[in-house]
């Protein structure tokens, strides 16, 4: 527990010196989320098994590693969806033309499985630096609600779960798992996003701005979901592998890829949520 706690304000002081240095150094948000795409692609191509297929990852890894970088390198007149366009075609060349050459020695199920997570995780991840550009000068209050509103979904499960667990949610995909801990992460992460809501508009703008609390409700409610899911598309893969956790590199967590499993999943849909239901009303 002490192992975890510690973790977890780690993590926690990480991102928070990312938001403070973000008006002085605003990359270093595409390079944490870059390092963290890397990192947690090759955990999942690790608990696969598949490092020694080497034409496959290495391309695999570079391509997570640029996906979030692409918003610094950008032109003003090359638009950042053609260029984005453009490594996803020219990623998806590289895999297949190795599937070809080298299709004695690699599977297409070996591809299509790194070739998917390769897609999803850095480009559901990069939605989090999307998700300043969208927030405007509030940029990063919105990176803040779409972390945390996962990270504490899954902290009010974990000790609700711990606490009051008794039936079990899907015990053939993670057996620890509980009804009461859904409940818990419910009520834990709508509190949390009003009371986040209430800081950034009472406390730290003294009413210059307006926020939307249906908006927060309605993150935190419909983001809790979407951490389960998260969580437990992840626990499936795990399961699937016969493996507890993806890596040891977070202590009391497991790997990067424990700990973001659910944010890959909430991150994309806080950034389309405030298309439509912005959190800051201008």
């Amino acid at each position: 527990m002490k192992q975890r706690v510690a973790s977890g304000v780690s993590l926690i002081i990480f991102l928070a010196a990312i938001v403070i240095f973000n008006n002085t150094c605003p990359a270093a948000l595409n390079v944490a989320i870059s390092l963290i795409s890397v990192l947690a692609v090759y955990e999942i191509i690790a608990a696969l098994g598949l490092l020694k297929k080497h034409v496959l990852v290495i391309p695999s890894l570079l391509f997570s590693a640029a996906v979030p970088l692409l918003q610094l390198v950008a032109e003003p007149h090359m638009h950042l969806g053609v260029l984005q366009q453009g490594f996803y075609f020219l990623y998806t060349v590289v895999i297949f033309s190795a599937l070809i050459l080298y299709h004695q020695f690699i599977t297409f199920r070996e591809v299509g499985v790194i070739y998917s997570m390769s897609l999803m995780i850095p480009t559901a991840l990069q939605t989090i630096i999307s998700l300043r550009t969208v927030g405007g000068k509030h940029g990063m209050f919105y990176v803040i609600i779409a972390i945390f509103s996962a990270w504490i979904a899954d902290t009010g499960a974990y000790f609700a779960g711990s606490r009051f667990g008794k039936h079990k949610l899907c015990p053939n995909i993670s057996p620890k798992k509980t009804v009461e801990g859904v409940i818990g992460g419910f009520l834990l992460n709508i509190v949390a996003m009003i009371v986040f809501g209430y800081i950034f508009h009472v406390v730290y703008y003294a009413y210059s701005v307006n926020v939307s609390y249906l908006s927060l409700f309605l993150i935190g409610f419909f983001g809790t979901i979407m951490s389960i899911l998260g969580d437990l598309s992840f626990s499936l893969i795990k399961r699937s592998c016969h493996i507890k956790d993806f890596g040891e590199l977070i202590p009391g967590h497991g790997g990067i890829l424990d700990r973001f499993d659910s944010v890959i999943f909430e991150a994309p849909f806080v950034y389309l949520f405030v298309h439509f239901m912005p959190i800051v009303i201008h």
